[in-house]
Formats: structure tokens, C-alpha cells, sequence
């Protein structure tokens, strides 16, 4: 044999025990890190990104009216040579989780929701041209027939959201919270009677909306809030960019916080389109 021969020989045997040695490494990772298997939403080919996210600002508007964020520098970059800020937030504020823990005695924490209902399909209710006449309009069983029937089943572990209309409007609090002289809210939100659908007839995992709360400003009850939680389903709120995305096709991926025992927490989400 010659001595090029020889030379490319040893070459492919050194490379297929490198490629075994680096295959046998990423599993052994794999399996220390807990790596869970590609929800069913990754199927997908996507092309784009879209960015869901209202920024987390003290200018943001909150449920009760007062900033849910305030930054202190500690560092600055002149006097220590890095930046660094303390931060003290409201876990609901901005665009956020709602974990089931926050309306249940014992519910499943944010740090504990699976990873595999972070990444999930993405169904959008489109009620923008009602709410632009009634501020008080909710989702409701028909409206989510109608998604139904236009785009086929709500996907396995879905996160179903309301398109209101409602994310323009977020640097204007007045409008947002929409507090009347009764110091009544108004903003759009889920009905109790499509909460109730979404429970018997899907197995949605999450339940989003672009305003400050699942149920709508005037509910003095939080039935919404009640009926999901509690089942071990999530919901997110203030959520940003719903009119950039598809009704249906998206996948959505929620960067949930992971203090323990959290009730919920600001979250970085976007799309896959």
C-alpha cells in the first residue's frame, strides 16, 4: 500500500472514533442536562421571528397602578469598570406568566412548568374589530368555533390567544387599564363559557391575551383566572406582536422565569413564523 494510502486509512479511522467519541459526549450531556424530547410544534419548517415582548419598564402599565419594576446601579462602568443594576419587580407585570400557583392554594409553580408547554403550537383569536367598538367584549365559545372552522383542530398542548387590539394602546395607561369613575376596568378578555370549552374539549396548555388580565377589566370574580389555573395550565398576559403573526402555523416559545415557588414572572416570548 501506498504511503498516501496508509496516511488517509489512519486519517478516516482517527475521524470515525473522533465522531463516535463527540456522539457518545453530547449524550451523556444530553442525559445529565435532562434534554425532553422536541415538542410536536418544531415539526414545523419556520422562517422568521417575531418579538412578543413588551419591554419590562416601570412606564408600563400595571393592574394595581403602581410601577411593577424599579433599577438601582450598584456598578457603573467609570468608577468599578462594569454595570450592574437590583432589580425589584412584581412577578405581574409587563408581559408575564401566570402560573397555576398564583390562583390555587398548592398549584404547580413558574419553575416547575414543563419545558415541553413552553415551546407549543400558537392559535391567535382575532376579536380586534369588536373591541374597537366595545371594550368589554370577550372571547367566546363562537369565536373559537369560528378559528375551528376556518384553520381545523386547536393543536395538541396550543396556546390559544385573544388578539384584541389592545398592545397599541399600552403607552397610554388610561387607555390601557381603561378605569372608569367607578374605578371600573375595561379591556377585553376570555368568557367563562369558552375557558370552560377550551378545558373539556382541548388540550391547550396555556392561554394568552394582549391585555393586563385573562378575564375582562369589569369581572369582579376572576372566573377565567379560576377555571384555568387550577387544571395545571399557564396563561400569559400583555402579550405583544399578535398582529404580526398567522392564526394559526406559529410556534410559540415562552422564556418562563425560574424562582421557586414563583407565582408567575416577566417573560421574554416570540414566535416562530
Amino acid at each position: 500500500m501506498c504511503d498516501i494510502c496508509v496516511m488517509e486509512a489512519v486519517k478516516e479511522r482517527m475521524l470515525s472514533r473522533r465522531d463516535f467519541f463527540r456522539t457518545a459526549a453530547v449524550a451523556g450531556a444530553a442525559a445529565t442536562v435532562g434534554v425532553t424530547a422536541a415538542p410536536a410544534a418544531m415539526a414545523a419548517g419556520h422562517g422568521g421571528v417575531v418579538d412578543m415582548t413588551h419591554k419590562l419598564s416601570p412606564d408600563f402599565p400595571t393592574f394595581f397602578g403602581v410601577p411593577g419594576i424599579s433599577m438601582e446601579q450598584q456598578f457603573n462602568f467609570a468608577d468599578h469598570g462594569f454595570n450592574l443594576f437590583n432589580l425589584a419587580i412584581n412577578e405581574h407585570t409587563a408581559t408575564h406568566i401566570d402560573a397555576p400557583l398564583h390562583f390555587s392554594a398548592d398549584g404547580t409553580s413558574v419553575d416547575e412548568i414543563p419545558v415541553s408547554d413552553l415551546v407549543i403550537p400558537l392559535c391567535v383569536i382575532d376579536i380586534a374589530a369588536r373591541a374597537a367598538e366595545n371594550a368589554d367584549t370577550q372571547v367566546t365559545p363562537e369565536d373559537l368555533k369560528a378559528w375551528i372552522a376556518a384553520n381545523g383542530d386547536i393543536p395538541d398542548k396550543a396556546c390559544i390567544a385573544m388578539h384584541s387590539g389592545w398592545a397599541a394602546k399600552s403607552g397610554d395607561a388610561a387607555t390601557y387599564v381603561g378605569n372608569d369613575d367607578a374605578d371600573v376596568k375595561h379591556f377585553p378578555g376570555f368568557h367563562p363559557e369558552a375557558t370552560q370549552m377550551l378545558l373539556e374539549e382541548t388540550t391547550a396548555a396555556a392561554m394568552a391575551v394582549d391585555t393586563l388580565s385573562l378575564d375582562h377589566g369589569p369581572s369582579a370574580d376572576f372566573a377565567t383566572h379560576y377555571a384555568w389555573l387550577p387544571t395545571g395550565r399557564y396563561g400569559i398576559e400583555n402579550l405583544a406582536g399578535l398582529d404580526n403573526v398567522p392564526a394559526a402555523g406559529a410556534t410559540l416559545v415562552v422564556g418562563a422565569p425560574t424562582h421557586p415557588g414563583g407565582t408567575g414572572g416577566p417573560a421574554r416570548i416570540f414566535a416562530m413564523v
